[in-house]
C-alpha cells in the first residue's frame, strides 16, 4: 500500500450523491463494484446528468463472511433526481477518520482501523444480525474510474464516520 495522507481526523458537511444500492457476497465484491459503476456511468449518460463528481464505493454494512450492503455513487453539489435503480442519497456530516492511499485496499482500511484504535476513537458502527452497521464508511476515488482502468493505480480516500462525543 502507497499511504499518500496519512490517518487524521477531518470534519465533513453533508454530501449529496446519486446511488446504486445491492447485496453482494464478499467474495466477489470488487468484481460487482466495477460492475455497477460501469452501469451507473451509462446511466449518468443517458440520463445527461453532469458526470463530473467524484465517484465512490460506500459500505453500509460489513459481513465478510457472507453478503455484504454496498454502494456505488457520484457524488452530486445538489439533489439530484434518480429513479427505482439509481437513487438520490447523502453522506451525512460528521467527524471522519481518514486517510488516503493508492493500492491495497485491505491494507488501507486495516491502518486506518489500527489508527482509530490507537487513537481511543470510537466509530459510528453498531452491530446488527447482519453483520457490522456503519453510519457511513466510504472509498472516495480521486482517480476517476473512466481513464485509469488499472485500479493498483487509483488514488483513494478512505473515509469512516466517528462516533459522536
Amino acid at each position: 500500500m502507497d499511504l499518500l495522507e496519512a490517518p487524521r481526523v477531518v470534519e465533513r458537511p453533508e454530501q449529496h450523491y446519486l446511488g446504486i444500492r445491492v447485496i453482494t457476497p464478499f467474495r466477489g465484491m470488487l468484481a460487482k463494484r466495477n460492475e455497477l459503476l460501469d452501469e451507473l456511468f451509462g446511466w449518468l449518460r443517458t440520463a445527461g446528468v453532469d458526470d463530473s463528481g467524484m465517484f465512490f464505493l460506500r459500505l453500509h454494512v460489513i459481513d465478510m463472511a457472507g453478503p455484504m450492503d454496498l454502494e456505488v455513487g457520484m457524488m452530486t453539489p445538489k439533489p439530484l433526481p434518480g429513479d427505482d435503480r439509481v437513487r438520490p442519497a447523502t453522506l451525512p456530516a460528521g467527524r471522519y477518520a481518514t486517510l488516503t492511499y493508492r493500492n491495497h485496499s485491505l491494507r488501507a482500511n486495516r491502518a486506518l482501523l489500527d489508527w482509530i484504535a490507537d487513537q481511543q476513537l470510537a466509530l459510528d458502527r453498531r452491530e446488527v444480525p447482519e453483520g457490522d452497521l456503519f453510519g457511513c464508511r466510504y472509498e472516495a476515488f480521486r482517480t476517476d474510474p473512466r481513464t485509469e482502468p488499472r485500479k493498483t493505480k487509483w488514488e483513494v480516500e478512505l473515509e469512516m464516520r466517528l462516533a459522536d462525543g
